[in-house]
């Protein structure tokens, strides 16, 4: 094997990584083996993954039986076009599998690679369902500031955070943003999930509601900073959509698949959306594999579409047989190991823990639902002045320790303090979700020194 400061000269010589920084990029990780919560490095130290990845590898690392039947599947077939008039068994076999576990109102799928090609599905499912409708001037797409929807063009005009959009502007037109519902930094003194609902409400009816397409929310916001949303959230805003005559996109991706205790998170409240965007947690990260989970509202109207009207929209590897294959097994295996209920019982634990890290006078807010947590760092607790270059010390004391995690840095969105996001994969047994906490504890300790 190559040395790792040899694998690194190539690296920094021939790959652009994203969100690309040199300086980030002097001493990166090689990262050669993993098993379970545990990541290995090139020089054989041992890490616990403390965000699954980037939030997707759920069942864990090195699941042989995911590496079966992708090995199964490409001996028998690599690939087959699931174009209109042709498709595949896996394809065919997954798509019933979410039909079982998806919200109720749910009859149909389509199939992307990542998530933010789900997004910009789903944007283009709206506007084709009001187009159906004769109602063409309904494309506006309304998001929430802190929301991340991926860097695609119209993913990132519906990103919620400004250093996205810097050096890749102008934005995508018709793309909009209302409040977020924020309990730590909600500006009023009303309930921040019905203050920001009537919020997003009052955009609709300023704009004009036969202008909006869609609204796209994430039921707990990962990227942006784990920001969770009071009880009171959800079920408003699904009634403003329907009293405007809006479609809910939810922004799954993260949260899918049992990050949250459900399969998928608006369950939590109650609530059906029209569309589902989701990728990560589909095959645990093993394969690229995404999709939109289709309600039967918008589902009829691409089956009743007359032929000048048809679903233009198309990828190549939408329905990849290798990917639905492997994709279908891990959703057995989180029905076997019963990983969807233990996100929610070791969740709660993981966020116990955490609570006591309150002690720090760094620490404004310490949130989560099940198996995402985050600790928003501050300067000044009264003012709750954002802390901003701490996480990143914090995140270097927690390396050194041993426990990888994701700091979601305030400098993106300076009006949020640097924010530690932990979202260790589903299985991760008691011992190590005690350790995530033990070592936050001992980094913070470190960094504020």
């Amino acid at each position: 094997m190559e040395t790792a400061s040899a694998l690194i000269a190539i690296d920094q010589q021939h790959l652009v990584h994203p969100l690309h920084f040199a300086k980030d990029n002097e001493h990166p990780m090689v990262v050669v083996r993993a098993k379970g919560e545990k990541i290995r490095d090139i020089d054989g130290k041992e890490y616990i993954d403390g965000l699954s990845g980037l939030w997707n590898v759920n069942v864990g690392h090195g699941r042989k039986e995911l590496a079966k039947v992708a090995a199964k599947q490409m001996n028998e077939l690599a690939f087959a076009s699931a174009y209109s008039g042709a498709t595949n068994i896996p394809a065919i076999k997954l798509a019933e599998k979410l039909m079982q576990i998806a919200y109720g109102n749910t009859s149909a799928v389509y199939f992307t690679t990542a998530g933010a090609e789900s997004n910009e599905s789903a944007f283009k499912l709206a506007r084709y369902y009001w187009k159906t409708q004769g109602k063409p001037e309904k494309v506006k797409i309304f998001s929430r500031t802190h929301a991340y929807h991926g860097v695609t063009m119209a993913a990132m005009s519906a990103t919620g955070m400004a250093a996205y959009h810097k050096m890749f502007g102008p934005l995508v037109p018709n793309f909009l943003q209302a409040p977020a519902p924020y309990p730590y930094r909600w500006p009023g003194n009303d309930d921040p999930g019905t203050g920001a609902a009537d919020a997003l409400e009052a955009m609709i009816l300023k704009e004009g509601a036969d202008t909006v397409a869609a609204v796209i929310a994430e039921p707990v916001m990962g990227a942006g900073g784990v920001i969770v949303p009071p009880d009171s959230y959800f079920p408003r805003l699904r009634q403003i959509c329907d009293r405007h005559n809006v479609l809910l996109i939810t922004d799954e991706v993260i949260t899918g698949f049992g990050r949250t205790g459900r399969w998928f998170a608006l369950g939590h409240w109650g609530v059906e959306p029209d569309l589902t965007s989701f990728a990560k947690g589909v095959t645990s990260a093993y394969l690229p594999l995404g999709g939109v989970l289709i309600s039967k509202r918008v589902h009829r109207a691409i089956l009743e579409a007359p032929a000048d009207q048809k679903f233009m929209h198309a990828a190549t590897y939408s329905g990849h047989p290798v990917c639905s294959a492997v994709g279908l097994r891990n959703i057995e295996i989180i029905e076997q190991d019963g990983l969807v209920e233990r996100a929610g019982e070791m969740g709660k634990r993981l966020l116990a823990g955490l609570e006591g890290l309150r002690d720090f006078q760094a620490v404004g807010d310490v949130r989560g639902l099940g198996m995402m947590c985050g600790v928003e760092l501050v300067e000044d607790r009264g003012s709750k002045k954002p802390a901003i270059g701490l996480g990143a010390k914090v995140a270097k004391a927690a390396l050194d320790r041993g426990v990888l995690i994701r700091i979601r840095g305030g400098s993106a969105d300076p009006a949020i303090g640097d924010t530690i996001c932990v979202a260790p994969p589903l299985m991760t047994p008691v011992r190590s979700i005690n350790r995530i906490v033990s070592v936050l504890g001992e980094a913070l300790a470190e960094a504020t020194r």
